[in-house]
């Protein structure tokens, strides 16, 4: 089988990233070479100390691209998990890889802040939407705290094969949903 890609956008916290992970299992299961191809890990190779600026970003979501396009070259099923709030990002990996899906995971931001307040501290800043909203409110400046999605900077809604809103399902409904659509699409890419 020829390579594709298929990536999952959506606010921080938005839960693409637990979506990713049970397309990758779905996927290895079906015996598909795949691969999860994850913004968050990958961002701290290219920038080790990342500020989030929107240059930074632009280059990171170009190198992120670019690796993409070398993986799905070499045959992989490659799902890539970034937030791309940017319809421009996502629109340059689609013209440049044939076989090509976007799976967007909307939440309401205040669940995608109660989620992301949940979640163990990693690869992103623990608390980033409360710091940011507090930003926007007092000026307060917090280091390490770039522009975030969903506070900062809209999220720019395009494209998508395929939208879950799972601000009220639960992960199992919602993998549910997006295996059922790769079920399909893996078919007939």
């Amino acid at each position: 089988m020829p390579g594709c890609a298929i990536w999952f956008v959506g606010l921080p916290g938005s839960g693409k990233s637990s979506v990713a992970r049970c397309a990758f299992e779905y996927c290895q299961a079906a015996g598909y070479d795949v691969l999860c191809h994850e913004m968050d890990k990958r961002r701290r190779k290219y920038f080790p100390n990342p500020q989030y600026t929107a240059e930074e970003r632009a280059k990171a979501y170009s190198m992120f691209i670019d690796e993409a396009v070398e993986l799905v070259a070499r045959g992989k099923v490659v799902l890539m998990d970034a937030s791309a709030h940017k319809a421009a990002m996502r629109n340059a990996a689609r013209k440049r890889i044939e076989r090509f899906a976007e799976i967007m995971i909307k939440c309401e931001l205040l669940e995608a802040m109660r989620r992301e307040k949940a979640r163990p501290a990693g690869l992103v800043m623990a608390d980033m939407y409360e710091k940011a909203l507090k930003r926007r409110e007092t000026g307060e400046q917090f280091a390490g705290l770039g522009e975030v999605i969903g506070v900062d900077v809209p999220f720019e809604e395009a494209n998508a094969e395929l939208t879950v809103d799972n601000t009220g399902l639960s992960l199992d409904e919602t993998c549910r949903i997006v295996i059922a659509f790769l079920d399909t699409w893996l078919d007939n890419a």
